[in-house]
C-alpha cells in the first residue's frame, strides 16, 4: 500500500485536481507575492500553492490547519501539493497576501470558458446572500454603551493603579496580580476607544455625502421653474445628530467592518456580510462577478455588482435582479451603460399565477408611484420580459445553494472588508472551477455520444 511513484495513478483522470493544475498554469507569475530576498526556508511554488488553496476550497476545506492535514491524508490534495506539506502558517500567509493572483486566476478561468465556448456574457442574474463574519454578535456594542464602558474602565484602571502602588509600598506578595488586571482593562478600553473613533469617522463620511447630495438636489431644483420645483429638500445639517454617530449605532469589537444583518423578517440577526454574485444566466451558471457589501440591503449594490464583471469578459446585455435591488438611481446608472435591467417591482411570491397560500383580505397590492417603477412593471408584463425574468431564480439561487450546502461555505475565515472581499472571490473561483470542470466533462460526453452515433 505504498504510494506509487506517480500520484496521478491514484487519482481518476476526470478528477478536478488535474483540471485545476492545468488551469493555474495560465496565471501570470507577476501577480504572486513571494519572498524576493530568498532568505529563510525553501519556498513552495506559488502556482502549486494557488492550486492547493483552490482545490481545497472547491472540496469544502477552508481552514489552513485542515488544508495542512489534507496534504497528508487526501490523495487528491497530495497530488495538487506535489507530495509536499506546507504548514498552516505558510498556507494562511499565502492566502492573505495573494488576493491579486486569485483575482487574476478568476479572470483566466472565465476567459478559458469563453475559449471553450461555454460562456457568453449576455444575460446575467444578480443577487446577494448573508454570510457569517468571523465574529460573534455578542461582541457588538452600541456607541453610547461603549462610551460609558470606556469611562468606567478608566476609573477602574486608576483605582487599580492606586492599589498597585499601595501593595508595592506595603510589600504584599500578591502585588504581581494587579498589573495583569490593569493590562486586561487597558486592552479592553483601547478596543472600545478604537470602536468609537471608527463610528465617529463613519458618521463624518456619511455627513459629507449627505451634504454633497443636498447641494446637488438644490442646484437641480434651482434649474426648474414654477410647480416643477417641488418642495425644497431637507437640509441634513439641521439634524441634531449631523456628523455624529447615533447612540444606538453598533459596531463589532472583533470585526469592525461586519454588521448585524438578517436574511429576512423570519430569520435571526447575525454578525455577517452581504455577499453579492453576478451569474451568467445563458446556460453556464458561472460567477462572472463577485462583490461584498457591509449593508444588509441590496438596494445600493446593482451598479457595483455590474462593475465587478471583468472588462475582458465582456459587457452583459441584460441584468436580472429581485425587488431588493429596486432603486431608481442604481437602475439608471446601469441602463446608462446600455444594459437592459429587469428588476421586480414587488415581492415575487405575489406574482404567482397559481398561489397555494390563502388570500389575505383587505390587502391590495400597492400601485407604484415612481415613473421608473411603472415603466419597469410594464416591461415585466410583456411576454419577452417575463421570459427573461424567469431565468433569475433558476440561475443565481442554485449558485448560493451549492456554495453553502455543497461546498459548505457559511462563514468567512478572515476579518476586515478587504480580506473578506478577497476570500469571497476565492470562493467564487473555487465554485467556477467545479462548475467549469463539470461543463467540460458534459461537453466531452456529448461529443463522444454524437461521434458514436455517427459511426
Amino acid at each position: 500500500m505504498l504510494l506509487p511513484p506517480d500520484l496521478r495513478d491514484w487519482v481518476p483522470e476526470n478528477d478536478l485536481a488535474h483540471f485545476i493544475i492545468e488551469a493555474v498554469e495560465r496565471v501570470d507569475m507577476a501577480a504572486f507575492k513571494i519572498n524576493e530576498r530568498g532568505c529563510g526556508s525553501a519556498q513552495y511554488n506559488p502556482r502549486m500553492m494557488l492550486a492547493l488553496v483552490i482545490y481545497c476550497y472547491a472540496n469544502g476545506i477552508f481552514s489552513s490547519r485542515r488544508i495542512e492535514r489534507a496534504t497528508h491524508r487526501d490523495v487528491g490534495v497530495r497530488l495538487v501539493a506535489a507530495n509536499t506539506h506546507p504548514d498552516h502558517d505558510t498556507i494562511a500567509a499565502f492566502r492573505l497576501k495573494n488576493f491579486d493572483a486569485i483575482a487574476n486566476c478568476f479572470l483566466q478561468v472565465l476567459l478559458l470558458a469563453k475559449e471553450l465556448k461555454l460562456l457568453k456574457v449576455g444575460t446575467v442574474s444578480i443577487d446577494g446572500t448573508k454570510v457569517d463574519a468571523n465574529a460573534n454578535i455578542t461582541k457588538s456594542v452600541r456607541y453610547d454603551r461603549a462610551k460609558k464602558l470606556a469611562e468606567k474602565l478608566e476609573a477602574d484602571i486608576a483605582d487599580l493603579m492606586q492599589k498597585a502602588e499601595a501593595a508595592d509600598a506595603s510589600g504584599e506578595t500578591d502585588s504581581q496580580a494587579l498589573p495583569k488586571d490593569i493590562a486586561r482593562r487597558e486592552a479592553l478600553r483601547d478596543k472600545l476607544d478604537a470602536a468609537c473613533k471608527t463610528l465617529e469617522r463613519r458618521a463624518k463620511a456619511k455627513a459629507e455625502k449627505e451634504k454633497a447630495d443636498y447641494e446637488k438636489k438644490m442646484k437641480e431644483r434651482e434649474k426648474r421653474e414654477g410647480r416643477a420645483k417641488g418642495p425644497p429638500p431637507k437640509n441634513p445639517e439641521e439634524k441634531e445628530s449631523f456628523g455624529k454617530p447615533e447612540p444606538d449605532e453598533q459596531i463589532s469589537l472583533t470585526d469592525a467592518d461586519s454588521a448585524i444583518m438578517r436574511k429576512s423578517k423570519r430569520s435571526e440577526y447575525r454578525q455577517a456580510y452581504n455577499a453579492q454574485a453576478v451569474v451568467d444566466a445563458d446556460g453556464s451558471q458561472l460567477v462572472v462577478g463577485a462583490e461584498v457589501s457591509q449593508c444588509a440591503s441590496d438596494s445600493g449594490e446593482l451598479a457595483k455588482d455590474i462593475a465587478s464583471i471583468p472588462k475582458e469578459v465582456g459587457k452583459p446585455s441584460d441584468a436580472l435582479a429581485d425587488n431588493g435591488f429596486a432603486n431608481g438611481d442604481e437602475v439608471q446608472k446601469v441602463e446608462d451603460q446600455d444594459i437592459n435591467v429587469l428588476v421586480a417591482t414587488g415581492a415575487e411570491g405575489r406574482q404567482r399565477e397559481y398561489d397555494f397560500r390563502p388570500e389575505k383580505p383587505g390587502k391590495e397590492p400597492k400601485e407604484p408611484k415612481a415613473q421608473w417603477l411603472k415603466d419597469m412593471a410594464a416591461k415585466l408584463e410583456t411576454e419577452e420580459g417575463r421570459k427573461k425574468y424567469r431565468l433569475r431564480q433558476q440561475t443565481v439561487e442554485p449558485v448560493f445553494g451549492i456554495i453553502k450546502s455543497v461546498l459548505g461555505f457559511r462563514q468567512f475565515s478572515l476579518r476586515g472588508i478587504d480580506k473578506v472581499r478577497g476570500e469571497w472571490k476565492l470562493v467564487a473561483l473555487a465554485y467556477n472551477f467545479k462548475r467549469l470542470h463539470n461543463l467540460v466533462l458534459a461537453k466531452q460526453k456529448s461529443e463522444a455520444q454524437a461521434s458514436a452515433a455517427a459511426a
